[in-house]
């Protein structure tokens, strides 16, 4: 690469990182349904046509800071999940993570995980970056459930057929009732998160850190998890 190429990549992820973070900065101020790229431009003090070059519709940025914010969640909880041992602390590392990233960035967290931006529909290319968590969690019951003597999760019969079509599209290795209990701890965890970060939780939970460790914690029983001092 020549040094003019240089320079102008270098430019081109310099003026992309200020496209994002103003972006970020109207999530904050207006909610993504009315980010605007025509406002990011003025605000960034640029001609409309010049930032399509970079993002050629409001839908292909925001789908950059979705992909951006789903991967900062995932960094921390992968980050979180290296310095625990033991499933049973991994899984409660892990969602600690979710927590403190969300209390830290809750206009990201809204925008992945709140309110749907009317007119939207994000793409595949999301998907890796959003999987990031869940295989996380998945992996740690993959870990856990090597050991034979560990107690699986109840299954009833009627949700046989939908838990061996999950298990399939998820994780092949591991039980039906696993698996349905992974979804279920999933949707759970962000049900937590979300009710903390958005005010359901006013007037309700005080001590909202210890609330949270014990939910979580029952979420891994389900799963099958248990401290390593049981």
């Amino acid at each position: 690469m020549s040094t003019a190429q240089g320079a102008r990549a270098r430019a081109r992820i310099e003026i992309t990182a200020a496209i994002k973070d103003e972006a970020r900065r109207q999530l904050a101020a207006e909610g993504a349904a009315r980010l605007s790229l025509r406002a990011v431009a003025r605000e960034l003090g640029m001609v409309s046509s010049a930032l399509y070059r970079y993002f050629p519709s409001r839908d292909d940025l925001l789908t950059a800071l979705i992909i951006d914010a789903y991967d900062s969640l995932g960094e921390s909880a992968e980050a979180a999940h290296e310095a625990a041992a033991g499933p049973f602390e991994r899984w409660l590392t892990v969602c600690e993570a979710v927590r403190d990233w969300a209390l830290d960035h809750p206009h990201e967290y809204a925008l992945i995980y709140g309110t749907p931006v009317p007119g939207y529909t994000a793409p595949d290319a999301t998907v890796p970056a959003a999987a990031r968590v869940g295989l996380l969690l998945i992996g740690i019951a993959r870990d856990a459930h090597q050991d034979p003597q560990l107690v699986r999760p109840p299954l009833a019969d009627e949700l046989r057929p939908e838990a061996e079509r999950m298990a399939a599209d998820l994780a092949p290795d591991l039980p039906p009732a696993v698996v349905t209990a992974l979804v279920a701890a999933w949707a759970q965890l962000y049900g937590l998160v979300g009710f903390e970060l958005f005010g359901q939780f006013n007037r309700v939970v005080e001590d909202r850190e210890t609330f949270f460790r014990h939910a979580v914690g029952q979420l891994a029983r389900g799963v099958g998890l248990v401290p390593a001092s049981s």
